[in-house]
């Protein structure tokens, strides 16, 4: 049986080369970016691009502050993965653990007074790497349709179920 015929038979869906050129293209983009990030904030900052993310997620929270389950689900990360990202920040001393005075089985991540100063020294450093690998190589246009189609992507895999069997959510 050829490929075609296997298509045909099995009710696969193949993309066309024009979708396998994209996204490879994206493949490629994303793990070169992501490594990129990493490396910059290595670099500058001691710390991979998901740790700067941590941060900048507890900064935007009121009170710098996130139950751990709501963080690694912000983060899209096991709770696992959370906690080790954690423990080493609280190495650091950019994070402290609190009980979570509404849950007694609960923790809430809490942003120090060193991870803000660390935010404030490594965020120009970290915006102006994404500027240069990302939104200089734009016309605004393409920024514009960017946004679009990575809104239409992430939109369309929430969940349906806010019991869905996701990895932040175990």
């Amino acid at each position: 049986m050829d490929g075609m015929t296997t298509a045909l038979t099995t009710g696969t869906r193949w993309l066309t080369g024009e979708e396998q050129s994209v996204w490879r293209a994206y493949i490629q983009a994303t793990t070169l970016l992501e490594d990129h990030l990493d490396r910059q904030l290595q670099r500058d900052a001691g710390m991979p691009h998901l740790y700067y993310g941590l941060l900048v997620e507890l900064s935007q929270s009121p009170g710098g502050q996130l139950r751990m389950t709501e963080l690694a689900k912000d983060a899209k990360i096991t709770r696992s993965r959370l906690s080790h990202a954690i423990t080493r920040l609280e190495k650091n001393g950019w994070v402290r653990r609190e009980n979570c005075p509404t849950d007694k089985r609960g923790q809430n991540a809490v942003l120090t007074e060193q991870g803000r100063a660390m935010l404030r020294r490594s965020a120009p450093g970290h915006v102006e790497a994404v500027r240069q690998a990302v939104f200089d190589r734009l016309t605004p246009e393409q920024v514009g349709r960017l946004g679009e189609i990575m809104r239409i992507v992430a939109t369309g895999l929430q969940p349906e179920h806010p019991d869905a069997d996701l990895p932040w959510l175990r």
